[in-house]
C-alpha cells in the first residue's frame, strides 16, 4: 500500500511538471507568434488565451491519467474522467470564441466607420456583430450538449426522452415562438441589412442613430442621448424610415412665409452666398422655390444638400436664422401681415 502511495505521489509531480513545462513553452510560442505582425494573431492573445490553455492541458494529463489506470479508487478514476473532459470542451469553447473575436478584429481593421464614406464598413461591421452572437451561441449550446452527453446516465435519459419528443416538441415550439421569431429576426438583419451600424433612422416617432445590433433587440442612440431598446422583430414586421440606407447625404428643406411683396430673386441670391460662405454645405443642391400661396402669405421652400443627417440639421437652422435676418434688416415691410382696407365714405 505504502508503495502504491509513493507512485502515486511520483506521477502526481511528474504530471504537475508536464504540465508547467508545457503551458510555459505553449505560451512562450504564442507568444512569439503574436509578436510578428505579418501573423493574424494579435499580441496579447497569449494573454487571453492563458486560463483555457491552462484548463485544457491540465485536463489532457488528467485524461491521460484516467486512461492509464494511475488511480486506485473507481470513485476517483470515474470522477477525474468527468471532469477532465467537461475541462476539455469548455476550454475548446472558450478558445474557439477567443479565436473567432481575433480573426473579427483583424478583419475589420480594413474597414473604418469613422470616415465619411463608411456605408460599406457599416455594413461589415454590422454582419460581424450579429454573425459573432450567432457563433457564439453555437458554440455554448454544442459545448453544453456535449458536456452532457459525457455522462452515461444522462444520455440513457436522453434516449428515453427522444421517443417522446413529438408532443414536447409541438408544446414547446409553440411555447417559444416568439423567442424562436426574434432569433430568426437578428439573422434576417445580417443576411438582408435593413439597418446597419449608425444608420439614422426614425422609430416610434424617435430620431437617432443604430448603436447595437444584437441577436434579439437592437439599441437606439436618440438625439438627446436617451436609449431607445427595440426587439429585432420591429426591423422586420414594421415600417421605418432609414435616412443612411444606400448614402449618408440627404436633402434638408427650410420653409419662410413672407409678404407678396418680397422679391424673391434676393433671396435667391442671398442663399446662394450664404451657402458658399459654410462648410456645412456638401456643394450639390441650391433650390429655393415658391410652393404656396395662402390669402395672406407667400410660402417658400429652400432645399439643399448636405453630407449627412446632423450636417444637414445644421445647415438647415443656419439658413433658416441667416435668411430671416436678412430680411429684416432688408426687407422689413416684406414680413407676413395682416391687410385691412378701410373705405370712407364721402361726406354729404
Amino acid at each position: 500500500m505504502l508503495a502504491i502511495e509513493q507512485n502515486m505521489t511520483t506521477y502526481l509531480i511528474i504530471g504537475i511538471l508536464i504540465l508547467i513545462i508545457s503551458f510555459a513553452l505553449a505560451f512562450y510560442i504564442l507568444r512569439k507568434v503574436g509578436k510578428d505582425p505579418r501573423n493574424i494573431l494579435p499580441v496579447n492573445f497569449a494573454h487571453k488565451i492563458r486560463i483555457p490553455l491552462l484548463i485544457f492541458l491540465a485536463s489532457l494529463l488528467a485524461q491521460i491519467a484516467v486512461i492509464s489506470d494511475i488511480f486506485i479508487f473507481e470513485t476517483t478514476n470515474t470522477i477525474v474522467g468527468h471532469v477532465s473532459v467537461i475541462g476539455i470542451i469548455l476550454s475548446i469553447a472558450w478558445f474557439l470564441i477567443l479565436l473567432f473575436k481575433v480573426v473579427k478584429k483583424r478583419m475589420l481593421k480594413k474597414y473604418d466607420v469613422g470616415s465619411s464614406d463608411n456605408l460599406k464598413a457599416r455594413k461589415v461591421y454590422t454582419q460581424y456583430m450579429i454573425l459573432e452572437n450567432i457563433v457564439i451561441f453555437i458554440i455554448v449550446i454544442l459545448a453544453i450538449g456535449i458536456a452532457l452527453m459525457s455522462f452515461e446516465s444522462i444520455r440513457s435519459i436522453g434516449v428515453s426522452v427522444l421517443t417522446s419528443a413529438g408532443i414536447a416538441g409541438i408544446i414547446i415550439g409553440l411555447a417559444a415562438q416568439k423567442a424562436i421569431g426574434t432569433l430568426l429576426a437578428g439573422i434576417q438583419i445580417a443576411i438582408t441589412q435593413p439597418i446597419r451600424l449608425d444608420d439614422v433612422v426614425i422609430v416610434e416617432g424617435e430620431w437617432g442613430w443604430i448603436e447595437e445590433i444584437n441577436l434579439t433587440y437592437v439599441v437606439v442612440r436618440v438625439w438627446d442621448k436617451r436609449r431607445l431598446v427595440v426587439p429585432t422583430t420591429y426591423f422586420i414586421e414594421k415600417t421605418f424610415q432609414n435616412w443612411t440606407r444606400n448614402s449618408a447625404d440627404i436633402l434638408g428643406t427650410v420653409f419662410l412665409y413672407v409678404d407678396y411683396e418680397l422679391p424673391v430673386d434676393a433671396i435667391r441670391k442671398e442663399q446662394t452666398r450664404l451657402l458658399n460662405s459654410t462648410d456645412l454645405w456638401d456643394g450639390k443642391v441650391d433650390v429655393l422655390q415658391v410652393t404656396n400661396t395662402t390669402e395672406k402669405s407667400v410660402e417658400l421652400r429652400v432645399l439643399v444638400s448636405a453630407k449627412n443627417s446632423p450636417t444637414a440639421w445644421d445647415l438647415r437652422v443656419y439658413l433658416r436664422e441667416k435668411l430671416l435676418d436678412f430680411i429684416q434688416k432688408n426687407y422689413p415691410e416684406s414680413l407676413p401681415k395682416a391687410r385691412i382696407s378701410i373705405n370712407k365714405e364721402p361726406e354729404d
